[in-house]
């Protein structure tokens, strides 16, 4: 029964990653009836009883239902009762009982845990084991305690004696869970600390040590003594560096070969990975190198195995010269063969590699320290790239592109991908090592028809800001957030990337960008492969794309360079195709469609059942009817689709499922679904101001903490809220206890628009200022030296000479000062204030763009710069694009 314990608890450690993936949760919610039930049954229950639902509760209730499956295995239920559903008495009623968790034994309550000591996996396990264990654990805290208990175990249980920091820790944990497989069969004791640890001279961390009290056959002089011979546990404390400790504990103290240690098979388990010593013994001396052998054996307790080869066996070959060999099973099977003259040699060979272990750890964790010490970055993607900063990034597969080549890089090229990016903006460092990934995966595929490069803008600002150097035309518009990715093509103006800063979605819109847009089709096997086959085998993992084609009767008909514009626009998103002539004709007939047509064919529904769209008279127009045709009707909602839904300015009718432990649960989630799809048939024209949308917490993660910033707190699932309205920052949560069904979702949507519904929060007026302080050197100027940074008036002198040189200061002006405003597609400037000082000039401006978005621009120019910047730095420009006026992105 031990044995399938331990089993099971290191099965559960190993795989405790999965187990949290798969969520197979065993909190049980229990009724009134149900919780008396069992309680009067004597089954050991962890119940809290929820009431009111705080970020804390929340917190500790995900807490909570990943320690259920672990408790479970040491028979312990856990559960929640719903207050608000359930009323227990006294536990229901009692506010002093809110912020507690309960432990049940034998019929009746054990013991009250307060929240602020179960906030985690490993608090709860080994609090609840602590209690359950209170009587079997003991505790010493002077030396004489400890003598009296080895007194008392002498003949009869070894000891484990372990001290741990403070309770509720990881290793607070793995002493209660040895200590409940273990604990018939070693007595467990706690060190409270203090003179126990001046006894055992060790510092204050956490530690274990195996006090061998009973008969040890092999044991000399050691049981004579007062005290029991103690291990030192020299590895950190877990379950299963405790589990293996104790095994070893177990082993023989000396073990006895008759053949050559080369023989001699590595340590079988559960010693396996244990370093082996051998001692050569001579059959005239063997009772002294007995003797000898056991003295090693305990000084090398619980670091290595000791064997006694007696030499008098044929087997052994070994020469004279070599009287002690070692194997390290971990590196190697191979023996290493040594002469002793002191027996320190061999504790020496390990005590030495184990403090090289421990300085090398010590090394890197004094260096990870500093680093993070010394600096505090803004966010997660600038610390990543800070602590990645001696790597070297491998740039042979990217082209670096100039303000030379630029023009005839891309002209030699069928498809040039270029990424403008900084050295010194974090976001485009840590995507930069990405976009070589996705360079090196095209040259093994080998896609050949593809040039990936890169463009600095620190160094090539004239590029970066399209400047026209040349009789040579600008393909792309001043580029003013970084990191850019541009497509270009021979005689083509460029197309902007928008997906997602990842080498997975940026490999798909390149294979996707590869062929031609609309593709030429000239054959019944052309279509059918155009509309089942991926277009290229490494795509075949990815997900399915989205196809459009348009039928036209003849290749000169007006609404084929319209949809010609709209297919290059999709290139890299959706594959396009044309049909045009007598194909386009039977083709039309066979699928009883009028020409000319356009079939959207999403990725979601079948290719016989495609969307008809006619011609529109515009590119624009025909895209927006196409990116409406292929919408799901109700999407699944994720980080990388967000935006584009975003962008529609409607309302978000968001429903949020968990994840399915098993088949009853997936049905469950895709009932739901279809009754949003429900939704929106039965709502028809009432439902155009919203976009029925749900998401996946098991797919999207993220979506725990979306839903709890939205209510205050995690709801039970499922939920359905709305948000993001246009009219306001309201949202409202579908009734909880009313189930999700068409006409009563459709008869609350009209409860809100008629505003007899209470919303159930408001969406958040979050910023994100910067981790430090603002440096203000200015100021720091000021105060060494009163008055420096402050604008001086220039003396007569001064002033007359430089009216002396004002021909030649606007002739330079002319040519190097970029402080002017320029105009972005669909961007207006206005507002600007310009102050000139010396050499620098400061423009700051505020635009609006179209689509409602606030900005503020800071540009600097410089128009002598005293730096040595190897390319031509003229401009810096920062840009601070706000989402909403109180969120700063």
């Amino acid at each position: 029964m031990m044995w399938l314990c331990i089993s099971a608890l290191l099965l559960w450690t190993e795989s405790g990653q999965c187990a949290e993936m798969t969520n197979t949760s065993e909190l049980i919610q229990y009724t009134t009836v149900d919780f008396f039930e069992k309680l009067h049954s004597g089954k050991m229950m962890f119940i809290y009883f929820e009431r009111k639902v705080s970020p804390t509760i929340s917190l500790f209730l995900v807490e909570l239902e990943k320690s259920a499956e672990v408790l479970q295995d040491y028979g312990v239920l856990v559960g929640k009762v719903n207050c608000n559903k359930e009323a227990v008495h006294t536990y229901c009623t009692d506010e002093r009982r809110l912020h507690t968790a309960f432990l049940f034994r034998g019929g009746k309550e054990f013991l009250g845990l307060d929240l602020d000591t179960v906030f985690d996996v490993n608090s709860i396990v080994s609090e609840v084991l602590f209690a359950i264990l209170r009587e079997e654990v003991k505790y010493v805290h002077t030396d004489a305690d400890l003598v009296a208990m080895e007194k008392a175990a002498r003949g009869q249980k070894d000891l484990v004696l372990g001290y741990v920091q403070s309770l509720g820790t990881h290793e607070h944990r793995s002493m209660m869970e040895m200590a409940y497989v273990y604990g018939s069969k070693y007595q467990f004791i706690l060190i409270t600390g203090g003179p126990v640890l001046k006894y055992l001279g060790v510092n204050e961390s956490s530690q274990v040590w195996f006090l061998h009290c009973r008969v040890h056959s092999g044991l000399t002089t050691s049981t004579t003594s007062e005290r029991c011979p103690l291990t030192h546990m020299r590895k950190p404390l877990s379950v299963l560096s405790l589990h293996s400790f104790l095994q070893l504990m177990e082993a023989p103290l000396v073990s006895e070969v008759y053949e050559d240690p080369s023989l001699v098979p590595p340590p079988p388990f559960p010693y396996q990975g244990t370093p082996q010593v051998f001692l050569f013994s001579r059959l005239p001396t063997k009772h002294l190198d007995m003797d000898t052998a056991t003295r090693l054996a305990w000084r090398l307790r619980g670091i290595a195995l000791l064997l006694l080869v007696h030499r008098q066996s044929p087997a052994v070959k070994t020469p004279d010269e070599y009287n002690a060999a070692y194997r390290l099973p971990e590196k190697s099977l191979e023996v290493k063969y040594m002469t002793l003259r002191n027996l320190d040699d061999v504790l020496e060979l390990f005590t030495n590699k184990e403090k090289e272990e421990e300085e090398d750890e010590g090394d890197n964790e004094e260096e990870e320290e500093e680093d993070e010490s010394d600096f505090a970055l803004d966010d997660e993607i600038a610390s990543a790239v800070y602590k990645n900063r001696g790597s070297l990034l491998d740039t042979d597969s990217v082209t670096q592109l100039t303000s030379e080549n630029f023009h005839a890089a891309v002209a030699q090229s069928g498809l040039t991908v270029a990424l403008f990016y900084l050295k010194w903006d974090a976001v485009s460092m840590a995507f930069l090592s990405s976009f070589i990934e996705v360079a090196e995966r095209l040259a093994d595929a080998e896609v050949n028809d593809v040039q990936m490069s890169t463009v600095d803008c620190g160094e090539w600002t004239d590029l970066c800001a399209a400047e026209p150097g040349s009789s040579l035309p600008v393909l792309f518009q001043p580029i003013t957030v970084f990191p850019s990715i541009l497509v270009f093509r021979p005689q083509e103006s460029a197309q902007h990337y928008r997906g997602m800063l990842g080498s997975k979605a940026l490999y798909r819109f390149i294979m996707l960008s590869c062929p031609a847009s609309p593709a030429p089709l000239s054959s019944q096997e052309e279509v059918a492969s155009f509309l089942q086959e991926v277009p290229h085998p490494e795509l075949a993992g990815y997900k399915k794309p989205d196809r459009v084609l348009g039928l036209f009767k003849m290749q000169t008909h007006a609404g084929v360079p319209v949809f010609t514009k709209a297919a290059k626009s999709l290139r890299g998103e959706v594959l396009t195709g044309l049909l045009t002539d007598g194909l386009a004709e039977k083709w039309a007939a066979d699928h009883t469609v009028d020409l000319p047509v356009v079939l959207v064919f999403p990725s979601w529904r079948t290719h016989t059942y495609p969307s008809k769209l006619s011609v529109s008279s515009s590119a624009e127009e025909l895209l927006a009817h196409i990116s409406t045709a292929l919408l799901h009707p109700v999407p699944e909602l994720t980080v990388e689709s967000l935006p584009s839904f975003l962008s529609l300015g409607k309302a978000l009718l968001i429903l949020f499922v968990g994840e399915e432990e098993d088949e009853i649960g997936w049905r469950q989630n895709q009932m739901l679904v279809e009754e949003m799809r429900r939704v929106v048939k039965l709502g028809e024209g009432k439902m155009e101001p919203f976009l029925a949308c749900w998401i996946h917490l098991g797919h999207t993660p993220a979506g725990m903490s979306v839903l709890g910033s939205y209510l205050g707190s995690m709801p039970p699932l499922p939920a359905l809220v709305l948000t993001h309205l246009p009219s306001g920052d309201e949202i409202y949560r579908y009734p909880p206890n009313t189930p999700i069904v068409a006409p009563s979702v459709l008869q609350w949507l009209q409860r809100i628009e008629d505003r007899t519904e209470s919303p159930a929060g408001l969406l958040g007026e979050d910023s994100w200022p910067p981790a430090e302080e603002f440096y203000d050197f200015l100021k720091i100027m000021d105060m060494q030296e009163p008055g420096s940074t402050q604008q001086q008036m220039p003396k007569k002198e001064e002033v007359e000479e430089k009216e002396e040189e004002q021909v030649g200061d606007e002739e330079e002006e002319n040519v190097d000062d970029f402080g002017t405003n320029y105009n972005n597609s669909g961007t207006n400037y206005n507002n600007s204030t310009t102050t000139t000082a010396s050499d620098v000039t400061i423009n700051m401006s505020t635009h609006h763009q179209e689509n409602g978005v606030k900005g503020q621009e800071i540009e600097v120019s410089f128009k002598r710069s005293p730096w040595p910047f190897s390319g031509n730095m003229t401009r810096v420009t920062l840009m601070m694009e706000l989402i909403n006026p109180n969120k700063v992105c």
